[in-house]
């Protein structure tokens, strides 16, 4: 009968699904969100352990993140037309993600069943930019020129084995201030749900 080998160099190398919620944050006064404002990601990270019983490690990645950010616009503040439809829109954003953790688990070499928690600073570029919007009108728009290319956040996640809480918050707004024409310092603070597959 073969002995069982335990690879006492063992690495958490993982892909990640996520799911989150995108709470607006410092939205303009005329918009209000509604429905459900998704934050999707997926992507691949690299375990470098950096202590002796491996429990302490880094973890630089890559992946890709969707959002669908539901507001309703209030025009009539703008028009002064109290009788002005409200707008119902979407802004629709895809990014290239890079993210970079400094990690703490009570792992074993012989269990991936572990309690967890990861802190992370992430930095994604973007790929596409969309606003779609209803009401008397109906269309899309393409906003790739008035929204920062770079996005930059910290996050947290912590849990047991495959279930994890995903806290997201982002650190600049989405909207190039020099290029709108009213400021718009809207960012996000995500809540979630994090998934990692070894």
């Amino acid at each position: 009968m073969s002995k069982l080998v335990v690879d006492s160099l063992f690495r958490e190398d993982q892909f990640y699904v996520s799911i989150a919620y995108n709470f607006i944050q410092k939205k303009p006064d005329n918009f209000n969100q509604y429905s459900f404002s998704t934050g999707l990601s997926a992507g691949f990270l690299r375990d470098f352990p950096i202590s002796e019983n491996r429990h302490w490690a880094i973890a630089p990645g890559i992946g890709y993140s969707y959002n669908d950010l539901k507001q309703t616009i209030d025009l009539s503040s703008v028009t002064g037309n109290p009788d002005f439809e409200l707008v119902k829109s979407r802004i629709i954003l895809h990014y290239v993600d890079l993210p970079l953790e400094i990690r703490w688990r009570n792992a074993t070499p012989d269990s991936h069943k572990f309690w967890r928690i990861h802190a992370g600073f992430m930095a994604s570029y973007l790929i596409n930019g969309k606003f779609k919007y209803e009401g008397g009108l109906t269309g899309s728009e393409n906003i790739n020129d008035i929204l920062n290319k770079f996005q930059y956040a910290t996050y947290l996640t912590f849990g047991f084995n495959t279930w994890n809480a995903y806290i997201h918050y982002g650190l600049n707004p989405y909207f190039d201030k020099d290029k709108t024409a009213a400021e718009n310092n809207m960012t996000t603070l995500k809540i979630g749900l994090m998934f990692y597959i070894l």
